[in-house]
């Protein structure tokens, strides 16, 4: 993988903004973690486990603003698309309101423990859906 992704530039921060915040969203995460956290204070931890307490801490604060994982899977293969794309951790998060999605990243208790993510992801794709019913076909 050419360039990490860890998180949003401001530029795309402020894009995610300006979209509405008055209905349900969906967020494809795709993770691709560190064998080693790579944390600023140089503290000793896998990947996984600096993820895993990432997963800890922020539960309560994703719940309280109705936030759930609505699809969990484990990634194994790269069917289609680029090779060197290999992830850890796949799973879809749905939010209320695209606000509710805002007021999670905002919150205090929220950005005083989101340095775990931030130690454990070598990369990652966050990318923001609008809800649809779902159809009998692919573009329905």
């Amino acid at each position: 993988m050419s360039q990490n992704f860890i998180d949003p530039t401001r530029e795309g921060f402020v894009q995610l903004k300006d979209l509405p915040r008055d209905h349900p969203v969906e967020m494809l995460n795709l993770i691709c973690l560190h064998d080693k956290a790579q944390y600023a204070d140089g503290r000793e931890a896998t990947g996984a486990e600096a993820y895993a307490a990432y997963g800890r801490e922020s539960l309560p604060i994703f719940q309280k603003v109705g936030g759930q994982i609505i699809w969990s899977g484990d990634p194994q293969f790269m069917v289609i698309g680029p090779e060197d794309e290999c992830w850890d951790i796949a799973f879809i998060a749905r939010y209320p309101s695209g606000q509710a999605f805002l007021d999670m990243v905002y919150d205090p208790d929220y950005q005083a423990i989101v340095h775990h993510r931030q130690a454990a992801v070598k990369t990652s794709r966050l990318v923001r859906h609008k809800p649809r019913e779902s159809g009998a076909g692919f573009g329905e």
